[in-house]
Order: C-alpha cells, then structure tokens, then sequence
C-alpha cells in the first residue's frame, strides 16, 4: 500500500494497444518533464517501459479485436484485468488515465472509482458509433473525458459528460525528417522506384484479415518499377512478427515487399498506401499521403456490426471530413481487384490525387484544437492530470 508519508505522485494508465501505447508514452514524457518524482504503473508497452514505467500487464498480451476475438480471449483479458485490479487496490493511486480499449477500461474506470480514483478517460470509446448505452457507465465512473476528435465533444456534453476536445496528438507531430535516400538505404529500398505503402493493421489477427488482399494487390500492380513497403507495429508479438514475415515471404516470389519499422517514414515516402481502418488512416491524412481505407474482420463480428454501427462512414478521416474522402474497402467490397482500382489515379498526377491531397490537408485543420493557437493535446491532457492531482 502507498506510504502515507510518500509525496510523490503515484499514476495509473491503462494503454492497450499500439496507438494508446504511443499516446501513454507521449504523456508520460510531458508529465516527467514537469513532475519529475511522478511514479507510474498499470498496463502499457515496450515504450512506455523504456521511460520507467512499471509494467503490472503487458499491452501487447491483451490486445485483440473485433467481438468473437474478445470472446476467445476472455479468460486471458479477465485474468489480466483481475491483476490490474488487484493493483488498484493495493497501490491506490492519486490518478488514473485510461487510453482508449473500453473493453477494458471501462471495466476498469468502475474498479477505480470504487477505491475513490479520479479517472481521466483521454481517447474516447466509439460510443457515437455504436454500444450507446455505455454512456452510463462513463457518467458514473469517469471524472473527466478528453476526446481527440472535434464531434466528439458536443457528443459528450449533451449527455451530461465533462468532455473536452483536445485535439489529436498526430495532428501536432513534426513530418518525418528522415530522406528518401536514407530510409531506402536503412531498409535494403531502391530510392529510384516508386514506393506504395501496405498498413494491415497493428494486431496480429488484423494483419491475419487484412494482409493478403493487399499483397494480391501488389502482386496486380507489380510493374519492375514498384516495391511494397509493410511497417510493422512495435507492439507485435514476435510470433506475430514471424506470422508476418512468412506470408510476406511467399509474396516475394513476385512482389518485391520490405518490412520495415518505420509507419510514418513509410507513409511520408511511399506514392501512395493502402490502409486499414484505424489509427494509421489519421497519420496518413495527417501527413498528406493519399491511400484507399480496407478493413475486413470475422463473418460474425461483421454481421453484429453492421446491426449495431449508426454511422455513415468506417474510415475516421471520412468521419471528420463529414463527406467521403477516401475510398472505403469494407469486408466483401474489399478485394486486390477493388484495391487496385481505387489506388491506381492516385499514383499517377491528376485531379483524383490532387483532390484528395487538398482534402487531407482539411481535414489535419479539424484536428487541432484550435487552428489558430499553439494548444498541444499530450500537453493538454497532462495539465488536466495535473489539475486532477491538486
């Protein structure tokens, strides 16, 4: 238990998959600069590790998808979650932040406000979209909301939730620095080819789902002139890696395909990408490459999904844009002949990449708190932490 007599700050974050891992790690850096006996503990990843973070649950242990994945994983995540909670309990911090995966913090936004912990929810459950009725849940047990996209406020607030758009922490992030030449040199790529990006995804089964469309794709396109760049996400598990690696090695046999590390290198080079829903379709507006959205899960996740998801587009760059952007590629409607159709004008210098190049642009606008001050999101989130803490 905490010493009564310890100053120190001691802070919860729960960050369970690649994204909130990066956010985690981005908050905890602010936090040190300006808290710098601060202590944190909870679920998180290799980053957040790195900065001195104790690790009660690996992120990449929990981190599954889509509806029947959970429920294969549950005795797994419930035994993890148990183990959270079991530190909550002991430990009681001064704070808690949750990132994202609501399948679990929600449950643990409960635990935390049973042991009397000010929960700070930063990136919003898709709560508009559907499962609404969770929206009790976040009432009772979480103190503070801080969404990263603009609808999401008025959203929150209308239904009584102390909610506040602090923009998303992407739209504040440096292009990368790294040359053309450098990253071909770095990744065994050939700088004088035209580059196209394959994102399937940051979980293992998501890439299961995603990756070999694409690398049919790929296989459609391969002129001699073309190379396929496939970063992976650093919070893979290295049998996923494996996973990975060997079905990228059967597409060699006609497509030149490299993994690499480096999302945002890959996005800022390639010509164009191919992208699956998620947190990667924001970087790659974001930084302007322009890419068609896939997305294809379980048969039986889909057809609950369909029933239950009221919106009118998948992709979040289509959501904040309020019209459709990019192309969306979902389940049956994704395939290498659809990818390669929608891919194609945006290789080539027209009026189809052009205006879509003009609308990303846009839609990077919306994603600041405010267009016309300095306001950071990490920085944002971690003044609140601090405001919570007084």
């Amino acid at each position: 238990m905490r010493d009564a007599e310890n100053r120190e700050p001691l802070i919860f974050f729960s960050a369970g998959e690649a994204s909130g891992e990066h956010y985690g790690a981005l908050l905890m850096e602010e936090l040190k600069r300006t808290m710098p006996e601060a202590r944190f503990f909870g679920m998180g990843g290799e980053r957040m590790a790195a900065l001195g973070f104790e690790r009660v649950v690996r992120s990449e242990d929990v981190a599954v998808m889509g509806i029947t994945e959970v429920i294969r994983h549950l005795p797994r995540i419930y035994r993890e979650y148990r183990r959270l909670k079991d530190a909550i309990r002991v430990r009681k911090p001064n704070v808690a932040v949750l990132i994202d995966f609501p399948d679990v913090n929600l449950r643990l936004a409960e635990a935390l406000h049973e042991q009397g912990v000010p929960v700070i929810f930063f990136v919003s459950p898709q709560l508009w979209a559907w499962k609404k009725r969770r929206i009790t849940r976040v009432r009772q047990f979480v103190d503070r909301m801080l969404v990263i996209f603009p609808f999401e406020e008025p959203f929150y607030r209308e239904r009584r939730v102390k909610a506040e758009f602090v923009g998303h922490p992407l739209a504040e992030l440096p292009l990368p620095t790294i040359t053309l030449e450098e990253f071909a040199a770095l990744h065994g790529l050939d700088a004088g080819k035209r580059w196209i990006g394959l994102l399937p995804g940051s979980r293992a089964r998501e890439i299961r789902l995603n990756l070999p469309e694409m690398l049919r794709a790929a296989a459609k396109l391969a002129d001699g002139q073309t190379e396929f760049v496939l970063p992976l996400a650093p919070t893979l598990s290295a049998t996923a890696r494996a996973s990975t690696q060997a079905m990228v090695e059967i597409a060699r046999m006609t497509t030149q395909v490299r993994l690499v590390d480096d999302a945002r290198g890959t996005l800022h080079h390639a010509r164009a990408s191919v992208v699956a829903s998620g947190t990667a379709t924001v970087e790659a507006a974001l930084i302007g490459n322009p890419f068609v959205v896939v997305y294809k899960v379980s048969r039986v996740t889909y057809a609950i999904a369909r029933r239950a998801v009221k919106v009118p587009h998948v992709a979040m760059v289509n959501l904040v844009a309020e019209r459709r952007v990019v192309p969306e590629l979902i389940q049956e409607a994704y395939t290498a002949e659809a990818v390669v159709e929608h891919l194609r004008p945006l290789l080539e210098n027209g009026a189809t990449r052009q205006r879509m190049m003009e609308e990303l642009k846009g839609v990077g606008r919306k994603l600041h708190r405010n267009e016309n001050s300095n306001g950071r999101a990490i920085a944002r989130v971690a003044a609140v932490v601090r405001e919570t803490l007084a």
